[in-house]
């Protein structure tokens, strides 16, 4: 019985170790294709046109994180 609760805690640390190698790869891919997305649009200030409220900016910039989320999701 002893051994069964040392594997499930083993387990449980290993789904916690690739939930935070996931976590981390996705901060990083997200923060990475932003800043390249920024280089791309030169003549654009998305954050400020997000400010003002321009939606079309602000679905191009979701779908540019939801789709490197689903990227670096079939990745990992």
């Amino acid at each position: 019985m002893e051994s069964s609760w040392a594997y499930t805690f083993i387990l449980y640390l290993k789904a916690f170790g690739w939930a935070l190698v996931a976590s981390i790869g996705f901060a990083v891919g997200i923060g990475f294709a932003i800043k390249i997305f920024d280089l791309l649009s030169s003549n654009i200030d998305e954050w400020e046109e997000i400010r003002r409220g321009n939606i079309g900016v602000a679905l191009i910039v979701v779908a540019l994180i939801v789709m490197v989320g689903l990227l670096i999701y079939k990745v990992i």
